[in-house]
């Protein structure tokens, strides 16, 4: 049953709130879909009322795509079964689960997928973007591992995508996007993953950046694929695991994701353990704990951006440290990620992302409290990669990005997909009622 929520409902502004706190969008209407049916009477209200229609799921689109003023929003996360086949190693997840519940789910078993840096993220939005998390170079993105789609489309049909019903619709799924239907239900692929890894943060003072900063990528490009990891500035939290004379400092540190054998992990770790980190927190740890360790709560203000990279030369490493130094807010971070591995085997062909072979994605990431502070946080993030675009290579991972025009969104596709996106979604949305997305227009409108 679909619960319909008004500006004058007490739990209201509670259901409309969004991670980042830039974003007060006001709805008309929310829908609360229980399932399928309650979305497609929730499309048909749209329609008849003539209002524009978001979807939310986790709510941490970080340009507000969740929501809309004055339009209809769908929220699909009362939509939350999940269930894991354990010896086929697949799970069907409704549309409105987080990370969280989903590995923790899948844990129980010993298995997982790959899944966002941030537990509170949706599996849905997530995905539909690609998917980045800390098992990619062992076992894809979270679109790789995506086997069906269970969709409300703009109609108001029920359609399933598989490997043999409507394989366009699911090969638009991964990685285009929430652009054509409202996802009620996906399927994955599970793979044998912990309960206990090997993960954590090590972290140094910012002044050993350039020795530190280049033996990570040293490291890290040569590193075996069960090794997830990035590099990241940041300023020590005031957490009682941080040594007080690093407490809001300036620090430079790497995240650690080891899905392996726990020696021949703790070997890889060593090289960087050699550095003599001031903080070493990397040890054993349950693969969920390490999912959850960076999360943020809501009620910040955010603005982000990404680049990729074929590589990241000296010069390229002097730009990022730079760029960590001059962060607007100690609560930034700047984040350098290493792709390639099982990321980069998938046929170029098997889902719309451009540039599976990008050795590199560079991530400034901007959170702050104060309105009066947004300038300057924005402008940390554009100067950045203003400094860094001699070595990027023009693409782009959507779901790391805000709204940043047509072009990016075209970047992330290439010429030929992106026109193989615009026939799909000509079939299943003709009129571009999902349109507050990263959008892809219908091919000929309707």
């Amino acid at each position: 049953m679909t619960t319909w929520i008004e500006p004058e409902s007490a739990e209201y502004d509670e259901q409309r709130k969004l991670f980042n706190a830039m974003i007060d969008k006001r709805p008309r209407l929310i829908a609360a879909c229980e399932g399928p049916a309650d979305v497609a009477e929730a499309l048909e209200r749209a329609a008849r009322d003539q209002l524009r229609v978001a979807v939310r799921s986790g709510g941490h689109s970080v340009a507000g795509q969740s929501s809309n003023d004055d339009g209809l929003v769908i929220d699909v996360r009362p939509m939350e079964a999940i269930d894991i086949d354990a010896t086929a190693r697949r799970a069907r997840v409704g549309g409105g689960c987080t990370w969280a519940e989903f590995d923790a789910a899948a844990q129980e078993f010993g298995l997982a997928t790959t899944g966002g840096r941030v537990s509170t993220t949706g599996v849905s939005g997530l995905t539909l973007g690609g998917g980045s998390g800390w098992l990619e170079r062992q076992h894809g993105l979270s679109c790789d591992n995506l086997l069906a789609v269970e969709v409300v489309t703009a109609d108001g049909r029920e359609v399933r995508a598989d490997d043999t019903h409507h394989q366009d619709l699911l090969w638009a799924s991964k990685g285009g996007g929430g652009n054509f239907g409202v996802v009620t239900a996906l399927e994955f692929q599970l793979h044998p993953v912990g309960p206990m890894i090997i993960g954590g943060l090590m972290a140094w003072p910012a002044d050993r950046g350039p020795e530190v900063s280049r033996a990570f990528r040293d490291w890290a490009d040569d590193a075996p694929e069960e090794l997830g990891t990035g590099l990241v500035m940041l300023s020590g939290p005031p957490e009682e695991f941080i040594p007080q004379h690093l407490q809001g400092q300036p620090l430079i540190a790497i995240a650690v994701c080891w899905n392996g054998d726990e020696a021949t992990g703790m070997d890889v770790v060593q090289v960087m353990r050699d550095l003599s980190p001031e903080i070493d927190l990397v040890g054993t740890m349950p693969y969920a704990g390490l999912q959850s360790m960076i999360d943020d709560p809501p009620g910040f203000r955010q603005y982000w951006s990404a680049d990729y990279h074929d590589d990241f030369p000296d010069e390229a490493l002097d730009v990022f440290l730079d760029g960590g130094a001059r962060r607007a807010s100690p609560m930034s971070q700047h984040l350098l990620i290493p792709w390639g591995g099982a990321l980069a085997r998938v046929d170029a062909d098997a889902t719309p992302l451009n540039q599976r072979s990008a050795s590199w994605v560079s991530h400034p990431f901007a959170t702050w409290e104060d309105a009066a502070d947004d300038a300057a946080n924005l402008a940390w993030v554009r100067d950045y990669r203003e400094a860094n675009a001699p070595f990027t290579t023009g693409g782009v991972y959507l779901n790391f990005i805000g709204d940043e025009g047509d072009e990016r969104i075209k970047s992330a596709f290439g010429a030929e997909k992106f026109e193989r996106l615009t026939e799909i979604k000509s079939e299943y949305d003709p009129d571009n009622v999902f349109a507050g997305n990263q959008n892809i227009r219908p091919k000929v409108p309707a």
